[in-house]
């Protein structure tokens, strides 16, 4: 039988987990909501959809298409996307917004609750943090409109400035760590109306001379960056999403691989 609360999400690298591996599995922020979506009704089902270095246009139909093939239908889909259209050239806000427009009216068309997620700002320590920053600012406003427009309910991560601290990132810059996600998962939580007690204080990351740690950073992430957006590549290439059918979640678990 299945659960009154049936949770999915939607999305690319953020929202599969990636920065918080347990047991080499990405956990993340949509884990752990579903860990607390389930100490709140004693039990979910959940679903995760999401495969790292999707653009917006796969998630928004594709992934949409597979929630919506889910038997029982969810109840609710968390949707984020745009995050890496925000790293290629010529982004397109107005055509990333539609296709938000589209996803979460098929969705709410359907009888589930769209939520529209902002992920984190990461532009601080990547290379243009301006023009990062300054798109996924458009993007962020836009979704925020179209919230507002249509009465769906909207979490901002973007906006956090907590979380763009770098104790809260993993060392290639663009991905949550554990903390991080944390923090993003108890946003989420407090969007939905499930407050999360307080946490312990998060350590600052250990000095490092400024120019190893940027040597390290561009040899290590960005020049293997480069070479897929060369050879037209995606770090989400032969790989399916991690949690394609529903899941029992139970209450007292710490995200959907201990249910």
């Amino acid at each position: 039988m299945s659960a009154a609360v049936r949770y999915v999400a939607i999305g690319d690298s953020f929202t599969e987990g990636v920065g918080d591996e347990v047991a080499g599995t990405p956990r993340g922020w949509a884990d752990l909501v579903a860990a607390g979506l389930a100490d709140r009704h004693g039990e979910i089902d959940y679903a995760n959809l999401a495969i790292r270095g999707r653009l917006l246009r796969p998630i928004a139909t594709t992934q949409v298409d597979q929630v919506l093939a889910l038997d029982p239908l969810p109840t609710m889909v968390t949707i984020n996307g745009g995050g890496n259209d925000m790293l290629r050239r010529g982004m397109d806000a107005a055509t990333l917004l539609g296709l938000i427009r589209t996803a979460a009216a098929r969705v709410a068309d359907a009888g589930i609750e769209p939520v529209l997620l902002a992920g984190p700002d990461p532009s601080a320590r990547l290379p243009m943090p301006a023009l990062v920053h300054d798109r996924g600012a458009e993007l962020t406003d836009g979704v925020a409109a179209l919230a507002e427009e249509t009465g769906t309910r909207f979490v901002n991560v973007f906006a956090d400035e907590e979380i763009r601290e770098p104790r809260y990132w993993s060392a290639d810059r663009l991905h949550l760590n554990p903390h991080g996600h944390r923090r993003a998962a108890d946003l989420v939580l407090a969007g939905l109306g499930i407050p999360q007690p307080a946490r312990g204080s998060v350590p600052p990351l250990a000095a490092r001379p400024r120019l190893v740690d940027d040597a390290a950073f561009y040899g290590r992430y960005v020049l293997p960056w480069l070479g897929r957006r060369l050879w037209r590549r995606s770090s989400g290439d032969g790989r399916v999403a991690k949690l394609p059918t529903w899941t029992r979640v139970t209450a007292g678990t710490t995200g959907a691989g201990d249910a």
